[in-house]
């Protein structure tokens, strides 16, 4: 008698349901991911901005104020212009480049702060623009509204 050779594999049905299985996963788990990227950006905000004003004091004892906002989070890493300043400038005051916030945004350094802080030091958050709720709320030390 003549074996039929029976070839092994998947049929178009089989596939299709572990398409949709697998999207219907993706649909669950997609968006939760996301959400804890997202919150991780605030925190690493958070942290660089702890970091940044660390800096800011350390350049405050060798300067003797905090920088003016005309030479801004810059001179943390460059000496100022003026040979007043730069006299006194033991810097760089960071290991690497003045880092941009975790959504590409530079960091915003202002004087005044509020609660009697010298100065504001804060992130626009994700949508890059003023206020905001959520991922967009400003983040840091914020400034006086």
């Amino acid at each position: 008698m003549k074996q039929i050779k029976r070839h092994s594999g998947f049929t178009l049905i089989e596939m299709l349901v572990v398409l949709v299985i697998i999207g219907l996963l993706a649909g669950l788990v997609g968006p939760k991911l996301f959400s804890k990227v997202d919150s991780s950006k605030v925190q690493t905000a958070q942290t660089q901005i702890k970091m940044l004003k660390g800096t800011l004091e350390t350049y405050r004892l060798d300067m003797g104020s905090f920088p003016a906002p005309a030479l801004g989070l810059a001179v943390l890493s460059e000496a100022p212009k003026d040979e007043k300043l730069s006299a006194k400038w033991r810097g760089p005051y960071l290991d690497d480049a003045l880092p941009d916030d975790p959504w590409g945004n530079p960091y915003q350094y202002s004087m005044p702060g509020t609660n009697g802080q010298p100065f504001a030091l804060y992130s626009f958050g994700a949508d890059g623009k003023k206020g905001g709720e959520g991922n967009d709320a400003d983040i840091g030390m914020l400034p006086p509204q």
